[in-house]
């Protein structure tokens, strides 16, 4: 089986065909600079075929256009016809209230995902952009819509209510919502089967570090989410690459006052110039910051401190939360490939049987096991793969 995978943004458009039962990927590239000038790459066999400037694509749909013409090329092409695609999944971020679960394309799902654009303003749209790209070029495919937030769900209400007066949540459903959740989803998923748990999770206790340019940790029991650090929308929870995190309020009506921001220009500071970009002054790239920090940058060196600390600090409280944890998982960019970051921030949690192994962890973007031999809490990288989540939901639902 074939299936599509879609992640479209406001100008830009990434996808992959891939096979849900193996994880094989034909091909993949991404779209860019939609509207304006127009980029596309196309990668097939490990190779970059296609990289091209200057490509018209005034609309998603043109993108889409381009894309399937890359893939039925018969030259460098992966299949021969548009036939051989079973069905296209779409990544959406915000599935409010209404979703707990991937669901197929129709209007009533599209209407649905329109209604959340006021909790999900950037993403949504180009969200539904693209499906309504792919239904005028595919317009007999299954489509199917996978949802970042779905999986936190399962949240219990002390978890995702907010002490704030009851009735935002009543009437706007403002809450805890949480994201990263496909990735959450896999990471568990496989956390669960290492441990050999994978179809009895009753009584298991994990916590997810899904840590990169955007970082959220997720504390899953029994196999479900029952809290994650981001809120209502992907500003909150630990410092990430340019997001701030959690933060005191005060601090936005004291600038505003201070300075004359309007809500705007204090929401563009709060999520692209701070994080560790906003201490340092050097880079949200978390290699730029160890190099400077390397060469005696207090500041660098504070921004990855900070990082560490929140991050340590989270999974003490999940641990809380949860009665134990058995398990702590380093997923994306920094968490798959930060050898001395992983080593850091598990610095101190030994009081909860978590040893981090230094011989074990030196290791990159491979699924491994890291903690000591007498560690009574194991602790796994494993690479992340939300696009093989997105096409195992789209092959089950497509196919119903």
């Amino acid at each position: 089986m074939n299936v599509l995978v879609i992640n479209a943004g406001s100008s830009s458009l990434k996808y992959q065909l891939m096979d849900p039962d193996t994880g094989a990927v034909s091909a993949k590239g991404l779209c860019e600079r939609i509207g304006l000038d127009g980029k596309f790459t196309y990668k097939a066999g490990g190779k970059t075929v296609i990289d091209a400037q200057d490509v018209a694509m005034p609309t998603h749909r043109e993108a889409i256009e381009a894309v399937l013409a890359a893939l039925v090329n018969p030259e460098y092409g992966v299949i021969k016809s548009m036939d051989e695609i079973d069905a296209v999944g779409h990544r959406v971020l915000h599935g409010g209230m209404a979703f707990t679960e991937s669901c197929l394309v129709d209007e009533a799902c599209k209407e649905a995902i329109r209604k959340c654009i006021p909790l999900g303003p950037l993403h949504n749209p180009a969200n539904l952009m693209g499906i309504e790209a792919c239904e005028k070029v595919m317009p007999n495919k299954p489509q199917v819509a996978v949802f970042d937030t779905a999986f936190h769900m399962t949240m219990p209400a002390q978890a995702y209510t907010y002490a704030i007066p009851y009735e935002y949540y009543e009437k706007d459903e403002v809450r805890r919502y949480g994201f990263h959740g496909t990735s959450h989803r896999y990471i568990a998923g496989r956390a669960l089967a290492l441990l050999g748990r994978e179809n009895n999770p009753e009584g298991t206790r994990i916590i997810n570090c899904h840590l990169g340019n955007g970082s959220s940790l997720c504390a899953i029991k029994d196999g479900k989410c029952v809290d994650t650090t981001m809120g209502l929308g992907p500003l909150a929870g630990v410092p990430m690459g340019t997001r701030c995190g959690d933060i005191d309020a005060t601090i936005l009506e004291y600038l505003m006052g201070r300075y004359g921001y309007d809500i705007k220009e204090m929401l563009t500071i709060l999520n692209k110039k701070s994080g560790v970009l906003g201490i340092s002054g050097v880079s949200s790239d978390f290699r730029d910051l160890e190099a400077a920090a390397g060469e005696g940058n207090a500041r660098a060196q504070l921004a990855l401190d900070k990082f560490f600390y929140e991050v340590r600090k989270s999974i003490g409280a999940y641990a809380a939360a949860m009665g134990g944890v058995d398990a702590i998982v380093f997923t994306a960019g920094v968490g798959e490939n930060g050898i001395g970051n992983r080593a850091k921030i598990m610095e101190g949690l030994e009081f909860l049987g978590a040893k981090i192994d230094p011989e074990k962890n030196n290791t990159r973007g491979v699924e491994a096991e890291i903690s000591t031999d007498d560690s009574t809490v194991k602790i796994f990288v494993i690479p992340t793969n939300e696009e093989l989540m997105i096409a195992k939901d789209t092959a089950a639902l497509a196919t119903k």
